[in-house]
This record gives structure tokens, C-alpha cells and sequence, in this order.
């Protein structure tokens, strides 16, 4: 009954923009043009097209695929009365700049999101996934994430806490620091009602994201908005919803 009283609430609000959405350049069920058209119907002023990093072996975008689309967004930009971006959702990794997009191909996106994922090389992936040294992973991990948020310009964290042990205070303060935007998934559960009760006392900014596979999610945010407030946490420390 108290889930169904924030959630209640959350409808209150509504989401503005949805930075982080997939297509079949990666693994979502939709393309680019199905997105942005499921976007106008929900009345957002916004999207981004935001597939998964290149370094990802099962469903990573090829690189080849980018120049195709960055000429589709352009083509939509003329059709449809949105702001539409393309992005990526680069994955953290132990290695380089700490993602699997480099510096140098930052300028192929409109901006860059990144997150932690299975299925990457250098991830700790298998380590995580069997919970090997559990203590140990978490200040990996951690120390990964950090890493990857100092060396990059990244808009959002994406799913913070998801997939693997982490120090979500310590990873909080990185990106406070660099402007880093924490995510409030409504495809995972991540942040979760106990990490967003840690972080409600911090200075934080906030993003709600559909993280959308198929066209019909793009712009969910109820989940994920009750989640927050539940948590305490003030909306107008969330940057997308009015």
C-alpha cells in the first residue's frame, strides 16, 4: 500500500526528456525512428539514442554503424518536433581512459553515458558475476567506476549499483564532483530505495531514464520517480521531470 502512495505521487510529475534508450544498432527492438516517434507520443521535448559501447562482445554497436546513425538523427531532426542526440552508453573498464570509447571518439556523440555491464572484456565480469572475494570486488569496482568518471566527460552514470558490489557514496562523491549525473533506472532497479537513502543527504543531481530495449518504454519514469521519493529524496534534485 505505501508503494502504491509514492507512486501516486510520482504521477504528479511529469518526465521532460529520456537520455538512455536503445535500438537494434545494440540490442533494443526498435529503431531509431520508432523511438523518436514513441518519444513525440509521450510528449518529451527530448531523446537520445544511446546503444551500448563497442567493447561489449555480444551486443555492442560496431563503429562502422555510427556514421549511418548520425545521418538518420539528422534526417529525423527535420521530420519531428524534438531535440533527438546521439549518445552512447559507454562500458566501464579497468583499462585506458577506463571506458571502451576513447577520448578521441567522444566527438563522433553528442555526449557520452557509461555504466557497468557483463560482457566486456576487462570489466571483472566473470569475478563479479560469481561473487568471487565479494569485499575485495567492491573496492575494484569501485576504484574502476571512480576512475572512469575523473578521466571522462560523462553526463550520466548509468544504473549505478547494478550487476556488482560497489561503494555508491564514494562513486556519489566523483560525480558530484565532475557534474556526473546519477541515474534512477526504471529498466533495473538500480539505484535501489536503500542507495538512494544514502545518497540523500549528498548534493547530488539526479536523472530518471526508461533505459528503453523496445519503443513502447521510451519515457518511463513512475517506477523510478516513486523509488526516489520514497527515498526522501527532493524532486527538484531530479533534472528531468516538472
Amino acid at each position: 500500500m505505501e508503494t502504491n502512495r509514492y507512486l501516486e505521487e510520482a504521477k504528479k510529475y511529469v518526465m521532460t526528456y529520456d537520455y538512455h534508450t536503445h535500438t537494434i544498432f545494440s540490442h533494443g527492438k526498435g529503431t531509431i525512428e520508432d523511438n523518436v516517434k514513441a518519444a513525440v507520443e509521450r510528449g518529451l521535448k527530448a531523446i537520445a539514442i544511446t546503444d551500448h559501447g563497442p567493447g561489449h562482445l555480444t551486443y555492442g554497436i560496431k563503429r562502422a554503424d555510427i556514421p549511418k546513425m548520425r545521418q538518420e538523427i539528422e534526417r529525423l531532426r527535420k521530420i519531428y518536433p524534438i531535440d533527438i542526440y546521439l549518445g552512447v552508453e559507454a562500458n566501464v573498464v579497468s583499462t585506458g581512459n577506463g571506458l571502451d570509447v576513447s577520448k578521441e571518439e567522444f566527438k563522433d556523440y553528442d555526449f557520452v553515458i557509461c555504466g557497468y555491464h557483463y560482457g566486456v572484456k576487462d570489466g571483472y565480469c566473470l569475478k563479479n558475476w560469481f561473487k568471487v572475494k565479494k569485499d575485495e570486488m567492491r573496492m575494484v569496482n569501485t576504484a574502476m567506476v571512480i576512475n572512469a568518471i575523473y578521466e571522462n566527460d560523462i553526463k550520466i552514470l548509468t544504473h549505478p549499483g547494478d550487476k556488482a558490489p560497489f561503494d555508491i557514496l564514494a562513486i556519489a562523491k566523483a560525480c558530484q564532483d565532475r557534474g556526473t549525473l546519477m541515474e534512477i533506472s526504471t529498466h533495473h532497479s538500480h539505484l535501489n530505495l536503500e542507495e538512494l537513502k544514502l545518497l540523500r543527504n549528498t548534493d547530488n543531481k539526479f536523472i530518471l531514464s526508461s533505459d528503453a530495449h523496445r519503443p513502447g518504454k521510451v519515457g518511463d519514469y513512475l517506477d523510478g520517480l516513486a523509488r526516489a521519493l520514497e527515498a526522501g529524496i527532493d524532486p527538484e534534485r531530479i533534472v528531468n521531470i516538472k
